[in-house]
Parts: C-alpha cells; structure tokens; sequence
C-alpha cells in the first residue's frame, strides 16, 4: 500500500499510509458498506475521502462513499479528479436542506459547517442551519433507515467551542464539563448551533435508539487547511510563504493545544465505527499546551531551516473590533475516555506536524525544501 500514490505530494502519502494503519480495525468494518459525508469540500472532509479512497485501492470489499457540499466555492481539484471513480460519487447538495437518493447508508458523517471565527461570524444564520437543520435532517433520515438494525453509525462533527471559555479548574477539560459559553455573542452562532445539535443527538439516541456519536476536535490542523482560512495556522503559513512578518492580533499568550489532521481523523473513524450512541469523545491531544507567541516562534524556526525564511513575529491590533470577544483563553483536551473506550493515541508531535503542514504548502507553492 505505501507505494500507492494519490495525489503528487509525499506528505500526503505518509498521513493516508498512517491514517489507514492506526484505524485499520475501522476501516475493515468500513469494507463493503455504504457511507455518506456532507461537508465534503472542506478541510476535514479532504482527509476523510482521501483516506478511504486509499483504502479502497487495495481493499478486496471497498467502502462505496457519497460525498456532499454545495460546492460554494466550486468543486476542488483534488476531489474532481476523482469523479471516475467508481466507488465515489460526487453530489452537490446543501446540507440545510432534506436529502434522499433513495440508497440506505450504513454509516452518515456530518461535517458539513462554517468552522473559522472570521467566516461563521460573517455567516450567522447559514451556520446555525448547517448545524441544527442539516443535522436534523440526516438524524430523521438515519432514524427511517434504522429500523432494520442494520445501519452502523452516525458520526456529528461538534467542536470544543461547546465549552467556552473554561475556569482553570475545568482544563484540561473532559467531556463532563458544561461549559462556560455565551448565547449572545459574536461566536454564537457556532458555539450554540454546536451545542443545540449535541441535544439533538443525544435525545435521538434516547428516544429513537438511533446509533449516532459525537467528536469534540481540538484545533485540529494540517494540510488541506486554505490559507485565506483565518484560523492560526494557516494564518502564520500564508506569512512564512511571502516571507512576511508574522503578525499576533492578541498579546500571545491564549493557549490552545494543536492536533495534527492525521491523528485526528484516525480519532473521527474510531468514533464513527465505534463511538457509544450519544456519547460524545473528546478528539485531540494533551500537551503540549503552546502560547500563541510560542507558536508564531515555532513556526518562524522551522520555516528558516526549511526555506530560509526571514521574517520575525510582531504585535498588532486587529481592525475587526470583536475579534477577541469571547476568544477562550486556554483550550486543553482530556482524551481518556477516546483512549479508554475507542483506543485513540494520537502519537503526531507538534514539530512533527507543523513540518508536516510547511512541507505541505511548500510543495503545494513549488518551494525548494532545503
């Protein structure tokens, strides 16, 4: 399998060679079965059609996925070209809205969602459709088609914004805390949406016996991330790749830790496969727990061994005056439960990973990796 190209970039190749290692149980039980994604254009969904259709190139039983998005920004390269695929079909379809082509899927992934700060605040109402109504819809839908017993899994893509910002006796925070989360600010829209659809799961998976889970990602990040995202890392990237001065918005001393995309899907399989009905898993790492100025550091040191780059971290105010307004100060994950109930052991450091992510762009941008 590990000689087996997808796509033209090595970094890639070493995710999916991983990806399809560590999940390998999940993804035995994926062969053969029916599977339907929404949000299939975006960053997360980008690992998770890449690395079944890696499976399936050597799988006797591959998986049959349907891949979702309204394809707001057009189809993406990457998934275009794998429109002759047999075993993957291509609909473009909002995920607000009721969707049925008449096929019984064993395992449904909603992923569909405005994820970055900067987009979801511009994108209020789509947002919070994305999360409760197309949520809902595939819920009624995974609901008529259970009745058999046959069907596996529904997998809702939540977030660890349903906590808000945390007291320090709540971080690292586990799936038990409640959170401390406002229901009128600039965030909202996303925090609550997120919040509302963990209720819907939770009382589908009680009334209805539905077999649907629930992850909670903590900054996952990696290749496939745009770099007009506005999230952090793609943020300092963009800059690393002009050769520009990496510009702070903040004092740099929020706290988040940094989950490379590969463990992370591997921990969003496990769920989908195996995850207890209405349950929700923490997916990310432990530690370490990085500043955002020692972030910005990190970044600029790797980026100078690897292209030359030259540029320094600087201090500025961003324009957008609610940019911080609710901005957690501190995100740190307990992951014991995952570990405990679904054997998810992110083992991807943080150097290793932000490498990865360079590397990525770099090849992506025709760089020269010294």
């Amino acid at each position: 399998m590990g000689g087996v190209v997808i796509v033209n970039n090595p970094i890639l190749e070493t995710d999916l060679s991983y990806i399809t290692s560590e999940a390998a149980d999940e993804f035995r039980a994926l062969a053969g079965r029916r599977v339907l994604l929404t949000g299939g254009a975006g960053f997360l969904g980008y690992y998770f059609v890449q690395s079944i259709r890696y499976f399936n190139l050597t799988a006797d039983n591959p998986v049959r996925l349907t891949v979702l998005d309204n394809y707001i920004r057009g189809v993406p390269e990457w998934l275009a070209a794998l429109k002759s695929d047999s075993n993957i079909a291509i609909v473009r379809h909002d995920a607000t809205q009721p969707f049925d082509d008449g096929i019984d899927y064993d395992y449904i992934a909603h992923f569909a969602s405005i994820a970055s700060p900067t987009f979801y605040r511009q994108y209020p109402i789509e947002t919070i459709d994305a999360n409760v109504w197309g949520l809902r819809h595939l819920l009624d839908r995974f609901r008529a088609m259970c009745t058999d017993g046959k069907n596996a899994g529904l997998l809702f893509m939540s977030s660890s914004e349903i906590y808000g910002d945390p007291d320090a006796q709540n971080i690292p925070t586990s799936e038990e805390y409640r959170g401390l989360v406002s229901c009128t600010g600039p965030r909202a829209c996303y925090d609550e949406s997120k919040r509302f659809g963990e209720t819907l799961c939770v009382n589908f998976a009680r009334a209805y016996n539905v077999p649907v889970s629930i992850a909670r990602p903590f900054n996952n990040y990696g290749p496939g991330l745009r770099l007009d995202d506005r999230r952090v890392i793609p943020d300092f990237a963009s800059r690393i790749l002009k050769n520009e001065n990496i510009e702070l918005l903040s004092d740099g001393s929020p706290t988040r830790t940094f989950c490379y995309v590969a463990d992370a899907i591997v921990g969003y399989f496990k769920i989908l496969v195996r995850g207890r009905a209405g349950e929700a898993y923490n997916i990310g790492v432990e530690t370490p727990e990085i500043s955002m100025l020692d972030l910005a550091r990190n970044m600029a040191s790797i980026a100078k061994e690897m292209c030359g780059y030259q540029g320094d971290v600087l201090f500025q105010v961003s324009d957008d005056p609610d940019y911080l307004k609710d901005n957690p100060n501190r995100r740190c994950p307990v992951i014991e439960k995952a570990r405990r109930e679904l054997g998810y052991e992110p083992s991807i450091s943080i150097d290793e990973g932000l490498r990865r992510t360079l590397a990525w762009y770099l090849h992506q941008e025709g760089f020269n990796i010294g």
